[in-house]
């Protein structure tokens, strides 16, 4: 498990006054069953941060890299109808290998993390023609390429990208910029 996960596990009822098992309970109860309506329910009725609500509702799912024995598997079933993407996320993992230091990919059901002390991006084949980079460049001016996302998610800009030739220096100049910021 992530250390970072793990962390957050360990302090899940201090931070949030539950253990993951009350809050898998609560939210079966609620018969909630997908990633979005759990996140919303935990914020809005249980004032849970955005990054908890997100980690309980991954675990009691069990779409989190941790709750399955083939990280690779997800990766795969992201692009099940959307293949043609599969080359954006091959290209983007080429130029970030590239970069000076270590990471981690985190698969997920429906995008991959990548982090270092803390996670920089998300590459997530967001429909069957955009694939979407989400970054975590929190106070930076969005421009070019570069937009801003919705306050509190999970990433603080976006590209959008349909084509393959889109990935260009600015697109690996973001990417690098939320690498080293977040080193």
């Amino acid at each position: 498990m992530d250390k970072t996960v793990a962390t957050m596990i360990e302090n899940l009822k201090e931070k949030t006054g539950l253990s993951l098992d009350e809050w898998k309970s609560v939210i079966t109860k609620q018969s909630l069953t997908k990633h979005g309506e759990i996140v919303k329910f935990l914020k809005e009725t249980h004032q849970v941060t955005h990054g908890y609500a997100s980690e309980i509702a991954l675990k009691v799912l069990g779409s989190d890299a941790d709750s399955t024995t083939d990280t690779d598997e997800l990766i795969v079933s992201q692009y099940k109808g959307k293949e043609p993407l599969k080359a954006f996320y091959d290209k983007l993992l080429s130029e970030i290998e590239k970069f000076d230091g270590e990471f981690e990919i985190a698969p997920k059901k429906t995008y991959v993390s990548f982090k270092r002390k803390k996670q920089f991006i998300i590459l997530n084949p967001a429909s069957k023609t955009r694939f979407e980079i989400g970054f975590n460049l929190k106070g930076v001016e969005p421009k070019g390429k570069l937009e801003a996302e919705k306050p509190n998610g999970i990433c603080s800009h976006k590209i959008n990208l349909s084509d393959i030739n889109e990935i260009d220096k600015e697109v690996i100049d973001w990417i690098r910029m939320a690498f080293e910021n977040a080193g």
